[in-house]
């Protein structure tokens, strides 16, 4: 049982972009899935709806505009960092999506602050494990192989927040 931890609340809405079995993830620099591939999404603003968080989103971290989305589904994980002595319910809204042949060049700064992704690229489902990804990826990862109670919430009890990045290559820019 995890206790006297500091319980963090967050939704986000994200992307679930596949092509010819590979997935569009981003990179990100900050947070607890820092150092680690991650969805393309994140926390609406006020007055969104989510489509419109998840399109917004989409564009900020990848450059790519969505073109369709389809498939709402609503998962949970429980992330413990012991070592920060934080529990965080990360609630994630899933849309599959179709996006626009070509990207745009990610902003450095967005109406919120400096663009949490460093970049965003395609990666074979087979790339990922649960040391470079984030638990939306190994969500992702579960609903493609049909594993059996897919919809149960994930608890991470010993999540490491990724300091060095030594599961991807930065770019030299």
């Amino acid at each position: 049982m995890i206790e006297n931890v500091q319980k963090l609340k967050h939704f986000g809405v994200y992307a679930v972009a596949l092509d010819a079995g590979k997935l569009l993830v981003i990179e990100k620099n900050s947070g607890p899935y820092q150092n680690r591939y991650d969805l393309p999404g994140g926390s609406q603003e006020i007055g969104e709806s989510m489509q419109e968080t998840l399109e917004r989103e989409v564009l900020e971290e990848t450059g790519f505009t969505v073109v369709s989305s389809a498939n709402s589904r609503v998962y949970s994980a429980w992330v413990y960092e012991k070592e920060r002595q934080v529990l965080t319910h990360h609630i994630f809204n899933l849309y599959d999506v179709k996006l626009s042949r070509e990207a745009q060049k990610l902003p450095e700064f967005v109406a919120d602050g400096k663009n949490d992704s460093d970049r965003a690229l395609w990666k074979s489902l087979t790339e990922f494990s649960p040391e470079n990804s984030s638990p939306l990826i190994q969500k992702v990862i579960a609903e493609n192989k049909n594993y059996p109670h897919v919809d149960k919430a994930e608890i991470y009890k010993d999540w490491k927040v990724n300091d060095e990045s030594e599961n991807y290559s930065k770019p030299l820019v």
